[in-house]
């Protein structure tokens, strides 16, 4: 971890440094050492490196390097009940799981249970993606999956964004309160902006339950807006962070997909959740099992695909229930799994529309009925 004023600013230039980019620091470092050693030395010795004209720009210090200097250890000093932290790569903390991938962050700013940094090599981990705009199934999948994965003690990896990323995470969060598993990591939430800010604003106080059970991971410096470009980037330490990824529920424009693309090339496992052949947030999961990603249908399968130990893949599952034990609501039956429209459902149960519309009501209310757009409606059960 960053110890001294002296060393954060040094960093902070290197990275701030106008044309320079994480590949030639990462030569740079290479070359010289840490990025204190980078800047005593010539513009000839740089140039052995760089370009001339990135060789100059070295020589200068950027702007607003100094102010963010002090703003990054005064956020370390800040007391929230929450370890802060920043890593650089070759740290002892630094998690291992990066070093593999092909770009890893230079900095890599974390607030949570940092203590449990380094629990990251051995601790298996899961991405968990989809949908920001999910069906109530899909959602409903996201919390229910990652809940039963985190209480046999897997970490949930995901990005804080709203639909199928916050219900991973809040369902790690309720499954590892449950679980068995002590010094687990529940989940971690790696994001777009700088750590000083929550992005979506709907879910801060999401983001600190996590600190209070897992870690929120930034590559940005503090103060970085939710600019579009930082969000795909950080996907690459979402798959990086983890042993596979599991895509939820997507449409076929999804970002979720670009998660798997660099999960593929960082050499992970990907698994898929099928959906109904009508739902356009089914369709990019059905193209990922088409290319080869594995089908699941059981946070059993998931585990089995990751090869865990067979004490723990063989172990119950928090609250897995077998379906045929639940008996099942005549409307229920009626409305399959697929989405529906009120006319279609009432040929099939034959019911008046008020009747209908009253009953529909009811099994909303209760969770078990899901209302979509296009007037449509989904029955939403548990993984």
């Amino acid at each position: 971890m960053v110890n001294t004023p002296e060393e954060l600013g040094a960093w902070l230039r290197l990275l701030l440094t106008p044309g320079v980019g994480p590949e030639n620091a990462r030569r740079l470092l290479a070359a010289f050492g840490e990025p204190k050693a980078i800047f005593t030395q010539t513009e000839t010795a740089l140039c052995q490196v760089v370009s001339a004209k990135q060789a100059q720009a070295l020589q200068a210090i950027p702007d607003g390097c100094a102010t963010l200097t002090q703003d990054t250890l005064d956020w370390l000093q800040t007391d929230t009940g929450a370890g802060h932290c920043v890593l650089t790569l070759g740290d002892a903390d630094y998690p291992t799981p990066l070093l593999d991938i092909p770009d890893p962050p230079l900095m890599l700013y974390a607030i949570g249970q940092t203590a449990l940094l380094t629990t990251l090599r051995t601790q298996q981990a899961l991405a968990m993606v989809g949908s920001r705009n999910p069906t109530p199934q899909g959602a409903d999948n996201a919390r229910v999956f990652a809940r039963s994965l985190a209480g046999s003690g897997l970490t949930v990896v995901s990005g804080l964004a709203l639909g199928v990323d916050g219900a991973a995470h809040e369902g790690a969060l309720e499954g590892a309160l449950h679980g068995a598993v002590a010094g687990q990591l529940a989940t971690i939430a790696v994001v777009g902006t700088g750590l000083d800010r929550v992005y979506p604003r709907q879910h801060r106080d999401l983001a600190h339950r996590i600190t209070q059970q897992g870690l929120i991971l930034s590559e940005y410096p503090l103060g970085t807006p939710p600019l579009a470009p930082n969000f795909p980037r950080r996907n690459r330490l979402i798959a990086g962070l983890s042993q596979a990824t599991l895509v939820v529920e997507a449409a076929l424009e999804s970002g979720s997909l670009i998660t798997a693309k660099q999960a593929l090339e960082q050499g992970r496992d990907v698994m898929a959740i099928p959906g109904s052949i009508h739902s356009t947030q089914s369709k990019g999961c059905h193209w990922l099992i088409k290319q080869g990603a594995k089908l699941v249908e059981s946070a059993q399968d998931v585990l089995e695909e990751l090869r865990l130990p067979d004490a723990l893949v063989q172990a119950p599952l928090p609250w897995a229930m077998p379906s045929e034990d639940l008996p099942e609501d005549e409307l229920l039956k009626a409305l399959g799994h697929d989405p529906v429209s009120l006319d279609a459902l009432q040929a099939r149960c034959g019911w008046d529309t008020a009747q209908l519309q009253g009953k529909l009501l009811e099994l909303e209310l209760m969770g078990q009925v899901g209302r979509l757009p296009g007037g449509l409606f989904q029955r939403v059960s548990s993984a």
